[in-house]
């Protein structure tokens, strides 16, 4: 089995990442993701907070079922990355907090 990853190095821009929130439905996300897969697109999902990384990993497996009647099978590559948060400390500039990182690899 060859793995083909979709994304080299992390993505470096806003608009390079899919966001997930806690409230993200699962099965649009899980769309978005198989017509990226064959788009030959790369696919990061962002997720920050308990509940959006719940919603992006359940998004991928249900991914893995759109795309796997094609000859694909997904899997997963972690990683954290800091983002601004919304909250200022004390000199105007935005806090730092912890993303989660998925890209989605096409094996």
């Amino acid at each position: 089995m060859t793995t083909i990853p979709l994304a080299g190095p992390p993505p470096n821009t806003e608009e390079d990442y899919l966001k997930v929130g806690a409230g993200t439905n699962p099965q649009s996300l899980a769309s978005a993701i198989a017509h990226a897969v064959y788009g030959s697109k790369k696919v990061v999902l962002r997720a920050v907070g308990a509940g959006a990384v719940n919603q992006a990993v359940k998004a991928v497996a249900i991914a893995r079922g759109y795309v796997a009647p094609h000859g694909y099978d997904l899997t997963m590559r972690p990683g954290f990355q800091n983002v601004d948060g919304k909250d200022r400390d004390a000199n105007g500039a935005a806090q730092q907090i912890s993303a989660v990182t998925l890209q989605v690899v096409v094996a």
